[in-house]
């Protein structure tokens, strides 16, 4: 019996179906990692084929991921309105939650459920809505239609991600600051920001994430001069099995992963 399993009072029956409910999420969790653990050797491979595990290990795929192909104009373009969308959603974000969570006001209840109705509609459906408004406008396939989208699409998730960390930070700490004479601009800027930054963190985290991995709303709004690297990894996938997809999937696992563990560090309490 392990120290835990003393403390909790588990009994024999218990621990084993403890151990057992433990065994099958181990299993379930290696069972969806297992495409990204075979990818990560498939992309040091070379050009010609796509197999596992590969004849020869090389770097020719991150060679013609990096210099020898339009892949990186795509990775600069999915950077460029990732970031974009982040900025924008993390500012709507935050004006959102805190007016949410720190003010009672008629329609608030109606108001938070708009907000959050890009996570509960379909974004197929957001995408072909979008795609018909801003055709109407004359600006499809142009970076700021691309921006906007994500920003629609991701400001949702900020917002619920900052209003969970607002509830954690006391508003009787703001009210001192504006007794003491501070402005509500002041008592934003040095008391609630400050308080709230692994949430803000973690929303742009999620933003930049989600925006950056986008492949619907890009493919319907985005042209061959906007096209983002997800839009352009799926086209390799349909028209021809390019390699540099295992190199390409590979350095996207090892990025999100990061993004990850600075997200874990930053939530630990210091």
């Amino acid at each position: 019996m392990t120290t835990s399993d003393e403390q909790l009072g588990l009994t024999p029956g218990a621990r084993i179906w403890r151990r057992a409910h433990s065994t099958f999420a181990a299993c379930v969790y290696f069972f969806l990692l297992m495409p990204s653990l075979i990818v990560v050797p498939m992309s040091f491979g070379d050009k010609r084929e796509i197999m596992f595990p590969p004849a020869n290990f090389s770097l020719t795929l991150y060679q013609e991921y990096f210099f020898a192909s339009t892949w990186m104009a795509t990775t600069l373009q999915s950077l460029k309105v990732a970031l974009a969308s982040a900025a924008i959603s993390l500012v709507v974000g935050f004006l959102a939650a805190y007016a949410l969570v720190r003010y009672d006001f008629p329609g608030k209840r109606l108001l938070n459920l708009l907000l959050l109705s890009p996570i509960l509609v379909p974004v197929i459906i957001v995408a072909l809505g979008t795609y018909l408004y801003f055709s109407s406008l004359g600006i499809t396939g142009t970076t700021a239609a691309l921006v906007v989208a994500h920003s629609v699409h991701t400001v949702p998730f900020v917002i619920v991600t900052l209003m969970a960390g607002l509830r954690h930070v006391d508003p009787n700490l703001e009210r001192v600051a504006e007794l003491m004479g501070a402005s509500r601009m002041t008592v934003l800027r040095r008391v609630t920001l400050p308080l709230l930054k692994p949430a803000l963190f973690a929303g742009a985290m999620f933003a930049f994430l989600i925006s950056f991995d986008e492949v619907v709303l890009s493919w319907f709004i985005s042209n061959t001069l906007t096209q983002t690297l997800p839009v352009k990894m799926y086209s390799s996938i349909q028209w021809e099995v390019s390699p540099v997809i295992a190199a390409v999937s590979t350095i996207l696992t090892v990025l999100s992963l990061v993004a990850c563990l600075i997200s874990a560090a930053m939530q630990k309490p210091s």
